[in-house]
């Protein structure tokens, strides 16, 4: 395998290949990121301004899809409109035929749908919060002025919740960048699908070096966005109040069947469609095989989670200590990670193990030892990759938990003779305990719904709960893959449901 980027290939690269993934990677992300905005933003408003029937049960209903990976949504909605599907049997058994009806293989709008499906609720969150914290008295002061209530929401209402939809549009659209799985399933190319076959296809993983170097460019923009976006949410609304619009007529039906579409559409019909393909295929499927697949899974899932709870609470008792900005720059780099797609983070990783295992072999061969793969064709690789990439989640509750630790409590142990190290025994790490905990799950459960790191890196016949899913739907086998997918997303739903207990606790924090 080739890892400098040979010239005909580059060439071939940037003639042909960049320009189409390039101008479909923006296309994908414009209609995805204006989807979003269309179907977040409403949703927000209407749960946390309004009251219509179901308010309730839809403002933490409608986070669920979070659980739901989005390669796990694309075959579950592949299999559901595909001609042998259940919707177009359906319009057989009714009209005759279905041959009008618009084809999702390989289809724009379909892998558009499943995007829009899986992100929405980052904008819904983020949207959401900044309604709750305005209140009802600036849309009062806008109808007193003599505007409409839909003038008052968009010239009030929207301009203020601005930096926080942002931050929440930046996140959309830095998944999209980073997704392989979904788009993989509609076989559409994008550049994290480019990056892996000239890795796997082309056999040059110096060409998807140079593809993965345009890709984090992007990203770094995208990060610099929702960075400004998110100092931007600095704003204070006194007192606020929520008296919630009650609906009235025909309205309140509107908004309780838009919810309900929404939700159906993106968490109930895809559980209910896996649940009735496991019940038909489990008896035959479920064999000791699975048990290895989730073995695999759970063993690299807790590996890593050990990995970075400890660095975590390294960094944060480090940030906690020397709060100076050269530290706090270090640190941000070191959780850069999160933000970078799993295909630029494999290819970043292989290759200095690629050199480093070519040096080794270079110095062992003198004294007659194969050290062919040493690295390479271990774990260790893997792990460095996800440590890199889900760093950012220890760190983040393992820091919100040390922030709450006041400096009192410190002063106290330095007065009683203990060092740093005792410190952080004695104190900060029986205080840390729950947070610890949540980025100890967090990670476990992000790294069993990863994709690209584990399908890039693995060694030969290790396979995981998502890339048994993987092997599966590149052969369109949906209802065997339902299996894996349904323990994936079942063991996802775990931080989401902690998440939205958090949400329901505080309902009108500013954040």
């Amino acid at each position: 395998m080739a890892v400098t980027p040979q010239p005909d290939i580059w060439l071939h690269l940037w003639n042909y290949v960049l320009p189409r993934v390039l101008g479909n990677t923006l296309l994908l992300m414009l209609l995805v990121g204006v989807a979003v905005l269309i179907v977040a933003v409403p949703l927000a408003w209407l749960t946390a301004m309004c009251d219509f029937p179901g308010r309730r049960f839809f403002a933490w209903a409608l986070v669920l899809p979070l659980a739901i990976p989005a390669y796990v949504l694309a075959f579950v909605q592949m299999g559901i409109f595909e001609y042998a599907g259940p919707v177009q049997s359906f319009v057989r058994d009714v009209m005759g035929n279905s041959r009008w009806f618009p084809d999702i293989r390989g289809s724009l709008w379909g892998l558009v749908m499943v995007l829009v499906m899986a992100f929405y609720p980052y904008v819904y969150l983020m949207a959401r919060s900044a309604f709750l914290t305005q209140g009802h008295r600036s849309m009062e002061a806008a109808q007193a002025l003599g505007y409409s209530p839909v003038a008052a929401f968009f010239k009030v209402a929207l301009p203020l919740a601005r930096p926080w939809i942002g931050a929440g549009l930046a996140l959309v659209l830095m998944e999209v960048l980073a997704d392989f799985g979904a788009i993989a399933v509609f076989n559409f190319d994008t550049f994290s699908t480019a990056v892996y076959k000239s890795w796997f296809d082309l056999h040059n993983i110096g060409a998807a070096a140079q593809l993965a170097a345009i890709l984090v460019l992007v990203v770094l923009l995208l990060v610099a966005a929702e960075q400004r976006s998110r100092n931007a949410k600095r704003f204070h609304v006194s007192n606020p109040q929520q008296h919630r619009a009650v609906l009235q007529g025909g309205m309140r039906w509107l908004a309780f069947g838009f919810c309900l579409l929404v939700f159906a559409a993106s968490f109930a019909i895809p559980m209910v469609q896996m649940v009735a393909w496991v019940l038909s295929i489990w008896r035959e499927q479920l064999n000791s095989d699975y048990w290895g697949y989730a073995w695999n899974t759970l063993y690299l899932a807790l590996l890593t989670a050990v990995i970075t709870t400890v660095l975590a609470l390294l960094l944060s008792w480090i940030r906690r200590r020397h709060g100076d900005a050269k530290t706090a720059w270090v640190i941000r780099l070191a959780v850069l990670g999160y933000a970078m797609p799993g295909v630029v983070l494999a290819v970043g990783v292989f290759i200095p193990i690629a050199w480093l295992d070519a040096w080794l072999m270079a110095l062992l061969e003198p004294f007659g030892i194969q050290a062919l793969g040493i690295i390479k064709g271990s774990l260790a690789g893997m792990l460095l990759a996800l440590a890199a990439r889900f760093l950012a989640v220890a760190y983040h509750s393992t820091d919100a938990a040390m922030q709450r630790i006041t400096r009192s409590q410190e002063e106290a142990c330095a007065s009683l003779g203990l060092g740093p190290w005792q410190t952080l025994r004695r104190l900060h790490l029986p205080l840390l305990r729950t947070g610890l905990l949540s980025a100890f799950l967090m990670v476990v459960v992000d790294v069993m719904k990863e994709m690209p790191i584990t399908l890039m890196m693995r060694q030969f016949g290790w396979d995981t709960l998502a890339v048994r899913v993987f092997q599966l739907t590149s052969e369109s086998m949906w209802e065997e893959a339902a299996l894996p997918a349904l323990a994936i997303v079942l063991v996802g739903l775990v931080p989401v449901i902690l998440l939205v207990l958090q949400t329901e606790k505080k309902p009108s924090s500013a954040g």
